[in-house]
């Protein structure tokens, strides 16, 4: 019997790995299969190439699709390929391709391997090599994963940078040109503004040279992990991966995890009227849980504040945290009216806007410009359209600039840790000598609002831990901010900070602020800048070890401790206390206003200047002022440490 003539379709698949490949590329698959057909005196009816399509299960390749109708309209009876991994590289397609090809009567034949599916053997064989191409696919997708995921890591995103961000060095960073709009909106929806309340003022404003904000595209950006340093990848998977930390936040875990929660209302009704000062801050002593709140309106009109576990079925009231808070919430509070009079400003432009990445982007955007006036000149640019993109890049040069023009300023600062103690100390002084007007400028924690409090907390704490008592729950622990402890620390351990402690006057328990040691040259010029506002009085004295007793000269009773130091670094050469007497010095102003030197508003606005011509003098008059008792000291040195 005459044997059927071979009618062929040339079968051609490139994936994108292949491509790189040496012999594998579409040009070099035709000659090999033409050469292959000519030597076989096989008829060609025609080429089906897939380009860029991988052999993975379920993959659509159109000219695969193409050639099965050929072979059901009888075109052709034989399938001629490279390697059978071109025709599929997943055992279940293949067995679907082997049953079609039969139930059709055409046959598969690889110019590259010796494939014959007629027989048992044959079609064994060709199952064998598909799972060997299964597997190096499985093998290769496990390579790449795990690439992939040092790559996440390192902060190297595989996606198209969010608005915000840009792709520089092939890691994800903040554009200085958008981020100040995804932060505007996260502020913007926690205060309760709706998405399209958002979109309304944002296409009002034509921010970014847009009219096309929708609620969309404010709900894509507020539910985006990446703006708190995150990435999910594989988000529309069943399996997605979750990395913390790989990417330089614009927002605060805190405030878009809020966000995340306020979605659950309705958000274009929704406004906010309560405010829970510890939320997210709190965990649940049972599970380690983040804490939900909650709040009950009496009928009175007092509202009451809980934080609860849903898991646990726990609640705890919020006075329980304020009752530990109050003890030192309103010397940190002091410490940031200070720092962020003199330093955040310069800090926070120093750290969001780093002059070196606002020069360069501003570079670029001039760069884009030259290119836009290049482009209209050239007419691919019409007047109009020329005008409307020249005019969102100079808008970005002039914030840019605006920018880079802060950071300059803040650089020429030179605000120094002395400056600190210096303004803590006219503070106090001001207290004394102008109180009303003192607490107009200074706020206490007592007189901030709630919302207040609340981002107060979420500036300076990370979380609070909570213990089970027999009858309640207590605070444990206090995990602040790290960049804030070291700063506290630093301060108050050189010197430049001063914590009030408990003290006995005359049997009655106060308060006397206290420093760490300073060089004599330091505390010579604190004084001799002092005295420029106010007629400051300097004497020495002892503490008595044993007794715990300060003895000190006193002249009378119309004069206001301001602080009291240290003299020798007792903390080096005496740590055991084995001394009868540690030497302490002390400030003091005394309470008379004609001895003012400055005026009230100077005395809030400014600090003095250094004076090395001014000099001062020691005024000893006795006084016997007694501390609190060792356990009470020593408690709350040991609370000190443990905040800041």
């Amino acid at each position: 019997m005459e044997e059927e003539k071979r009618i062929c379709g040339l079968y051609l698949r490139v994936s994108t790995e292949d491509q790189a490949r040496l012999g594998f590329s579409l040009p070099e698959q035709r000659k090999r299969l033409i050469e292959f057909c000519k030597f076989n005196n096989f008829e060609i009816y025609d080429f089906y190439e897939d380009s860029g399509i991988s052999a993975k299960k379920g993959n659509k390749r159109p000219a695969f699709e193409r050639l099965k109708q050929a072979i059901i309209d009888k075109k052709i009876n034989t399938v001629i390929t490279l390697k059978i991994d071109r025709l599929s590289r997943s055992v279940y397609d293949w067995e679907n391709i082997m049953d079609f090809f039969e139930e059709h009567d055409a046959h598969i034949i690889c110019s590259n391997e010796d494939i014959n599916t007629t027989t048992a053997n044959g079609k064994f064989y060709t199952r064998m090599m598909v799972n060997m191409a299964q597997n190096e696919i499985e093998r290769t997708s496990e390579r790449t994963k795990f690439g992939l995921v040092g790559a996440i890591k390192q902060g190297h995103i595989p996606h198209r940078a969010c608005l915000g961000y840009k792709h520089e060095n092939k890691k994800l960073v903040i554009d200085h040109t958008t981020c100040d709009v995804v932060i505007r909106i996260f502020n913007m929806y926690h205060e309760g503004a709706s998405y399209q309340t958002i979109s309304n003022i944002f296409n009002k404003e034509q921010v970014l040279g847009k009219t096309n904000w929708c609620d969309s595209t404010i709900y894509n950006i507020l539910q985006n992990e990446v703006y708190k340093g995150d990435f999910v990848h594989g988000k529309r998977t069943k399996h997605p991966e979750y990395y913390k930390d790989v990417v330089e936040p614009l927002v605060s875990k805190e405030l878009w995890e809020e966000c995340q929660q306020q979605k659950k209302n309705n958000s274009r009704s929704y406004k906010r009227n309560l405010t829970y000062i510890y939320l997210q801050k709190l965990k649940c002593p049972k599970c380690n849980h983040i804490l939900g709140g909650k709040a009950t309106k009496k009928k009175n009109g007092n509202v009451y504040y809980y934080y609860y576990c849903n898991e646990c079925k726990c609640s705890i009231k919020e006075e329980i945290v304020d009752d530990f808070m109050k003890d030192f919430i309103n010397e940190i509070v002091e410490y940031d009216s200070v720092v962020n009079q003199f330093f955040l400003p310069m800090m926070k432009q120093k750290i969001e806007n780093p002059r070196d990445d606002l020069t360069n982007e501003i570079k670029d955007q001039n760069d884009k410009l030259e290119r836009i006036k290049k482009a209209y000149i050239n007419g691919v640019f019409k007047l109009e359209e020329y005008e409307k993109e020249r005019k969102i890049v100079e808008s970005n040069i002039e914030n840019l600039e605006s920018k880079l023009s802060d950071t300059e300023i803040c650089v020429d600062l030179k605000f120094t840790p002395e400056d600190i103690l210096l303004k803590r100390d006219i503070d106090f002084i001001n207290s004394v000598k102008y109180p009303t007007r003192y607490k107009q400028e200074n706020k206490s924690w007592n007189t901030f609002t709630r919302e207040e409090k609340a981002n107060f907390i979420m500036s300076y704490i990370d979380e609070i831990t909570l213990a089970k008592t027999k009858k309640s729950y207590e605070v444990e622990f206090i995990k602040f901010r790290e960049t804030i402890c070291k700063s506290m620390n630093e301060l108050y351990s050189n010197g430049y900070l001063a914590r009030e402690m408990p003290i006995l006057f005359d049997n009655s328990l106060g308060n006397i602020r206290i420093s760490s040691y300073l060089p004599k040259e330091k505390i010579t010029e604190h004084i001799i800048r002092l005295k420029q506002f106010y007629d400051v009085g300097y004497y020495e004295g002892t503490y008595n070890v044993q007794d715990q007793v300060f003895q000190f000269d006193y002249l009378n009773n119309n004069q206001t401790i301001i602080r009291v130091f240290p003299l020798e670094d007792y903390n080096k050469l005496d740590p055991d206390n084995k001394l009868p007497n540690h030497n302490f010095g002390m400030l003091y102003i005394k309470d008379k206003n004609e001895l003012y030197k400055i005026d009230e508003d100077n005395a809030f606005k400014y600090i003095p200047d250094k004076a090395d011509s001014l000099v001062f003098t020691k005024e000893p008059t006795p006084i016997d002022v007694k501390p609190a008792n060792e356990v009470v000291l020593n408690k709350m040195y040991e609370e000190e440490i443990s905040y800041a």
